[in-house]
């Protein structure tokens, strides 16, 4: 069996690096899924921009008066799964910049569902003398004030992360973890320090046919998308002149007005760079959510920059490479809150007839935070390295205890959801 290994992302030189070596002996652990033993049915299609035709990356799908959601990947592409019980409810599709739109799940076909959101924009005050004069500006504003309008002190961050790995649409590998982040200032050279609480496992290798996938870098890899703590891997003073940028019709996020700046790399810049949108506070000048890809469309450039090694009888190039991270306020000052990474890519043995295709997503959300969280009291051999691979040190259902009646990893399950089921064990345990 071939073994790939995704490397954490270091958003420019390296943000993805796969790695390919043989094993010959792979674990093979069935899947313990909700819906193996509930009836349900599955709704799968494409959200689409309404004027533009283009797929919505990261657009959240939530079946109304329930817990139940699923985020659209880095194609643009869903699947829900829903309980026969629930079948008549609604599914509010929503997506930032983007008017909300309620489909009942009667209205949805098995496959081949196309929900188009219309874009959302409002009129910001001209009479506001800081308006910035153009969006780079508007941009440079941002990283300037990245020492003051976000966390000025260590804080210690408690997070759920969950990792899935896919082969067309099929789950393969699923993993989650609780974990301590000791964030540490904007303004500060210091990394982020975490400490990982708890983590499981439920993996089937079988399923993946000859080739086994793993992630390295396990929460570090949504945590390093956090652009305002991290710019080095994106707008350098070097970097941020190989891109365009403009503005997009502004929006609200949270009832709060936001300028929307659009960016991409400039025509004559021929490596790889990345194209998305910030989502940047309208009073504040700060970035309150940012979704970006990575230019792919050189097969070969994107390969070399992501594919660190591999055997000589398989190529491996992306075909996607989404990134997500949103940002929450408190007490006036901005701090990470939620960070997404999706990829896909295509694996080719020569050979053979057909190519296989992997989708792999690792999102991680704050659950909450306090001050004072240097973390200089977690030995180094206790810090979690950004070379984890989360799949081998996490030990499947092995801790009943604090787990509890959330005995399941449920993928069609929003992460919010998950949180809401361990904040009891865990405020127990911290008691």
């Amino acid at each position: 069996m071939v073994s790939i290994l995704l490397k954490r992302p270091v958003l420019w030189v390296q943000f993805f690096i796969l790695m390919a070596c043989f094993t010959t002996n792979a674990i093979n652990t069935p899947l313990v899924l909700a819906q193996d033993t509930l009836k349900y049915k599955e709704y799968k299609g494409t959200v689409i921009d309404s004027k533009t035709n283009d797929k919505l990356v990261f657009a959240t799908l939530a079946i109304e008066n329930t817990n139940i959601s699923s985020i659209t990947n880095s194609e643009g592409e869903f699947v829900l799964k829903v309980h026969d019980s629930i079948r008549s409810n609604n599914v509010i599709v929503s997506f930032l910049g983007y008017q909300q739109k309620i489909v009942p799940l009667t209205n949805l076909k098995k496959e081949d569902n196309e929900i188009a959101l219309s874009p959302v924009s409002i009129e910001l005050p001209q009479i506001d003398l800081s308006a910035p004069k153009d969006a780079l500006s508007l941009v440079l504003a941002m990283l300037k004030k990245n020492g003051d309008n976000y966390l000025t002190q260590p804080v210690k961050m408690t997070a759920f992360y969950r990792e899935t790995i896919k082969k067309r649409r099929r789950d393969a590998s699923l993993s989650e973890a609780v974990a301590y982040i000791y964030k540490q200032p904007n303004s500060s050279a210091k990394k982020d320090i975490i400490d990982l609480y708890k983590s499981r496992k439920s993996t089937n290798y079988s399923r993946l046919d000859t080739v086994a996938l793993k992630l390295q870098g396990g929460p570090f890899t949504p945590l390093f998308v956090d652009i305002m703590k991290y710019p080095e891997y994106i707008f350098t003073k070097e970097l941020i002149t190989y891109y365009d940028f403009s503005f997009d019709a502004s929006t609200n996020i949270n009832d709060k007005p936001v300028y929307v700046v659009s960016f991409k790399q400039k025509e004559n810049v021929i490596e790889p760079l990345f194209y998305g949108k910030l989502y940047i506070d309208a009073e504040t000048k700060a970035l309150a959510s940012a979704v970006f890809n990575l230019n792919v469309e050189d097969k070969e450039k994107a390969s070399d920059l992501l594919v660190r090694r591999k055997p000589n009888d398989i190529d491996v190039y992306p075909t996607e490479a989404s990134y997500r991270v949103d940002y929450r306020i408190k007490s006036g000052k901005w701090y990470y809150g939620y960070g997404n990474v999706q990829l896909a890519f295509v694996v080719d043995r020569k050979g053979k007839l057909f190519n296989s295709k992997y989708y792999v997503s690792s999102e991680m959300a704050i659950t909450d935070w306090h001050e004072n969280g240097t973390g200089r009291d977690i030995k180094s051999k206790e810090r979690l390295r950004p070379s984890i691979i989360i799949a081998d040190e996490a030990s499947g259902f092995s801790d009943p205890e604090f787990w509890g009646t959330y005995n399941v990893i449920e993928p069609e399950k929003s992460i919010e959801s998950a949180i809401s089921k361990i904040q009891r064990q865990l405020e127990r345990d911290k008691g």
